[in-house]
């Protein structure tokens, strides 16, 4: 009797604990997600300054992955909207839209007021309906840091048209996810799969949904069978029969501390730790290797090296006769093709398959692109270059130096003034009274201007989180807005 006592006593001991780590975990789970909340309203605030419409000729979009790319129903236009960049020190999310013309090979940006917040993973689909519409569902925001995550569940549509955006506000939808995918079909937006992620927990969904385009109403599909199992990342098209097709995907199961590595892509580093050191080759390389995670899962990684004799060797002549025979087509050397890459966008449009952008890496460091190729699908002959680019120009830094910039961020942060906090709110209002955002400098640098703006966008963060939330945090948000508003507009400018 006493050691049942005691078992007893040690299993309730046990519950309680774990009674309490639950509670526990449920409250950071929902701090975290105000805390995200509070960061997309301020985001959204700066989008709310957009009054207008306005389309403008612009460079190609800079370099990102998991955002949306479809064809206009109606016109030879490709259109492109949100996804993230991760530079190795912070992520930034972008919910700007994109038109990419065709026959001119150009792109232009279109500002339209009261977008979508910023986002990646979500999914677009297109319907002739009204002069062109663009759906979108869901996605995913992530703290600068990339170690939380929010996860919609908000329904827009843009009329191509009008070029105006609204929200659907609909009851009974799917619950807030990201990597899923959505088609239409027979006038209907089909919703499949997904992914959600937070402090609590990490689901995998395989449920289906439809929204009606006629009636705007959502309804929980229960289609006969065994279905496909729980996953994100799949590929899902519909069939001229009113069939839909769904093929490959992801999901993992794995420790929690291993979680908030799957959003850069990164491998165990088991892997590291594999590879063999091999000499500097001296030809063009295909190395062909096979990676066993700590999960049991197999990878095959195919890279084709260039031979870094050749590197050398060449002069700059050379190179420019190279470039002349890639842009014939590669008729007289090898032919052009995409590099292997992740997460790339992908669309079709008479009969022509575009794709854009996604990521690859090279050991810890992640290389987004931007590059856009084609091929026509009729002839499935050769690809063509229609943007490239040099992923050695894109910016990665290392995890030292964010800890560095960010104490040097935190420390002159708080030298911040009262006599900055005076000009910034004469800076506050233009002549009509309306509210406007501490002006960037030109030239001044993105410390210099948290610093002397810091007071501004603390006041203005507080007017969002109330006055019970808490001074870091709100300190937290207010850099981070400054920092989102100076990077918008050295962008911009």
């Amino acid at each position: 009797m006493g050691k049942k006592g005691k078992r007893d006593k040690k299993g309730k001991g046990a519950e309680k604990t774990l009674a309490k780590m639950e509670k526990k975990v449920s409250r950071r789970a929902k701090k975290e997600e105000e805390d995200l909340e509070a960061l997309i309203a301020e985001f959204q605030s700066l989008d709310a300054k957009k009054t207008q419409v306005i389309e403008s000729s612009c460079p190609p979009p800079s370099p990102r992955l998991n955002c949306s790319l479809c064809a206009h129903p109606e016109r030879d236009e490709l259109i492109l909207f949100g996804g993230e960049y991760f530079n190795g020190q912070k992520t930034y999310l972008y919910n700007d839209l994109y038109i990419y013309h065709i026959r001119k090979n150009s792109w232009a940006k279109l500002d339209i007021p009261n977008p979508p917040p910023r986002r990646c993973a979500h999914q677009a689909a297109v319907v002739p309906t009204a002069g062109g519409q663009l759906w979108i569902f869901g996605g995913e925001f992530a703290s600068p840091n990339g170690e939380q995550f929010y996860h919609y569940k908000d329904l827009w549509v843009l009329h191509l048209a009008t070029k105006t955006w609204e929200q659907i506000k609909a009851p009974g939808g799917p619950s807030g996810r990201s990597g899923h995918r959505m088609v239409v079909c027979k006038r209907q937006l089909i919703i499949f799969g997904g992914f959600h992620e937070s402090a609590r927990d990490f689901i995998y969904y395989n449920d289906v949904y439809a929204f009606n385009l006629d009636s705007f109403t959502w309804s929980k599909l229960a289609p006969a069978g065994m279905g496909p199992a729980p996953r994100s990342g799949c590929l899902m098209t519909p069939t001229p029969e009113g069939s839909i097709i769904i093929y490959g995907g992801y999901s993992k199961q794995g420790p929690k501390s291993e979680r908030r590595k799957r959003r850069r892509g990164r491998q165990a580093e088991a892997e590291a730790a594999g590879e063999e050191q091999l000499p500097p080759p001296q030809g063009p390389l295909e190395v062909v290797k096979e990676v066993v995670a700590e999960d049991g899962t197999v990878m095959t990684i195919k890279q084709v090296i260039p031979g870094a004799a050749e590197d050398k060797d060449r002069s700059g002549s050379e190179e420019e006769e190279e470039d002349e025979e890639e842009e014939e087509g590669g008729a007289l050397g090898q032919a052009v093709e995409p590099c292997p890459r992740s997460s790339a966008m992908v669309a079709v449009k008479h009969g022509v398959l575009y794709v854009y952008g996604g990521m690859f890496e090279v050991g810890d460091r992640q290389v987004t692109l931007s590059d856009l190729h084609s091929i026509d699908l009729h002839r499935m002959d050769q690809w063509k270059v229609l943007q490239e680019m040099d992923p050695k120009t894109q910016e990665w830094l290392e995890e030292s130096e964010s800890d560095e910039e960010e104490e040097e961020d935190d420390v002159e942060g708080a030298e911040g003034g009262e006599e900055e906090e005076e000009s910034s709110e004469e800076e506050s209002e233009d002549e009509e009274g309306e509210q406007q955002h501490p002006a960037v400098q030109p030239g001044e640098a993105q410390a210099h201007y948290v610093a002397r703006t810091e007071q501004y966008w603390l006041r203005l963060a507080r007017s969002h989180m109330g006055p019970e939330a808490k001074d870091k945090k709100v300190l937290k948000v207010a850099h981070a807005m400054a920092k989102t508003f100076h990077e918008d507009a050295i962008r911009m400018s």
